[in-house]
């Protein structure tokens, strides 16, 4: 079984590959062909472009995850969780397009996923391989809000259903909240978890909240939101924003933008320092009563290192990033936790848009959670395969060290192929 499981996948990443090094087809005239479009549906048929003027945005996204753990892990042969999937349905209205409100903006997102992934199933582990895998949800509303932009844009709030890691951006990068240019997007980027967001940072899910993003100077930044701690992105947020127990999450963040010069390039990067504070009252690892008002601190930066062209707007190059995070452990499982790793996009020739990625994460758990292991760590590499405009396929490979910090339970190493789709 585990033979045919590595043929499969190798045929599969040979076929990827050969897709890899074909050339584009010649450009069309007129009406673009299915490969020089940006959307599967040509945007809409047209429809889209109409909606455009009249200031709304529609996008329909699909992402497909295949993988199997080879070796190690709880086990090799189950099948649950080695399919999983997403849509991902945005609307984005510009109110000063459609009803002349300047610096207006409301955004909705519809998500539906299927399977929870391989994690639980076949491997045991504390960082999931697949953070886009989700469980078996047809339709749920997990972000609607409405944002105003003050003073030219230096001032943004957000208020409504928000996702406290969607955040805002600084200078065309992504910043609040533990934003990361290289490592922060499962569908387009690292699968795992630990690769996404930075583990130590208890994120409650999408609710009811208010966010608000300060720039003082130009690549100087200053963000803070408070959200429901006690959320669910399957619901509204009202029942647990507003009655009970009415806890609320919050978090500060400030960085730097900088812009380096050297060589005649411009080389962009992201430095990022947070605190956040849970109030929740939080059983104790020892089991000795609850703790209330838990506090961490975290940082993020990334740097593009090398850039083949000196055009600001042209991404090939390579870039590297760093994070950390510490939580108190009385009441966190993952007291410490770190990451690193680089990308490089337009590796090979002509395949400008390609990257290539690599990452390292490792978490530090507490003695009192009672793990037999100390750490569990993650390595992982893809390449991002631009096939046209709308689809793009990504191999990869995980390898998971200490999976569940669990004794007799074998690293694992895990292949996975990623297709994601612009409809």
């Amino acid at each position: 079984m585990a033979m045919r499981a590595c043929v499969a996948v190798m045929s599969v990443l040979v076929a990827a590959a050969g897709l890899v090094c074909a050339k584009d087809p010649a450009p069309a005239k007129g009406t673009p062909s299915i490969w020089q479009r940006q959307t599967l549906t040509n945007n809409w048929l047209g429809l889209g472009e109409q909606m455009e003027r009249y200031g709304v945005t529609l996008g329909l996204s699909a992402t497909h995850v295949c993988q199997l753990n080879l070796n190690g892990g709880l086990a090799t042969h189950r099948r649950s969780g080695r399919y999983a999937g997403s849509y991902d349905l945005e609307v984005e209205a510009d109110l000063a397009k459609a009803v002349g409100l300047r610096g207006g903006k409301v955004y909705a997102l519809i998500e539906g996923s299927w399977s929870e992934g391989l994690s639980a199933s076949s491997i045991g582990n504390l960082f999931a391989v697949n953070d886009d895998a989700a469980g078996n949800r047809s339709i749920d509303v997990t972000e609607l809000w409405y944002e105003q932009a003050l003073f030219g844009d230096r001032l943004r709030i957000r208020a409504g259903k928000v996702d406290l890691t969607g955040g805002f951006e600084c200078r065309g990068c992504p910043v609040s909240f533990d934003g990361n240019a290289f490592a922060n997007d499962e569908t387009t980027q690292f699968s795992n978890t630990a690769l996404v967001n930075n583990p130590a940072i208890p994120f409650p899910d999408n609710g009811l909240g208010v966010m608000v993003h300060l720039e003082p100077l130009e690549g100087w930044y200053l963000s803070a939101a408070v959200a429901d701690a006690q959320s669910s992105a399957a619901e509204t947020g009202f029942r647990t924003a507003f009655h009970g127990e009415d806890r609320f999450f919050s978090i500060l963040e400030t960085g730097l933008a900088p812009r380096i010069p050297l060589g005649g390039r411009t080389l962009q990067g992201a430095y990022r320092a947070g605190f956040w504070y849970d109030p929740q009252p939080k059983d104790r690892l020892n089991g000795r009563g609850a703790k209330r008002d838990d506090v961490g601190f975290y940082l993020s930066f990334d740097q593009v290192l090398f850039k083949e062209k000196a055009d600001q707007d042209d991404a090939q190059g390579l870039g590297a990033f760093l994070r950390y995070g510490l939580a108190h452990s009385d009441v966190n499982e993952v007291k410490t936790f770190w990451s690193f790793g680089a990308q490089y996009r337009g590796l090979i020739p002509s395949r400008d848009d390609d990257v290539l990625g690599i990452g390292f994460a490792t978490g530090r758990l507490a003695r009192r959670a009672g793990y037999d292991r100390s750490y569990e760590s993650v390595l992982e590499v893809y390449y991002s395969a631009r096939i046209t405009g709308w689809l793009t396929l990504t191999p990869s490979l995980q390898y998971v060290w200490n999976p569940g910090a669990v004794r007799g339970v074998g690293d694992a190493f895990v292949v996975g192929f990623r297709v994601q789709m612009a409809l």
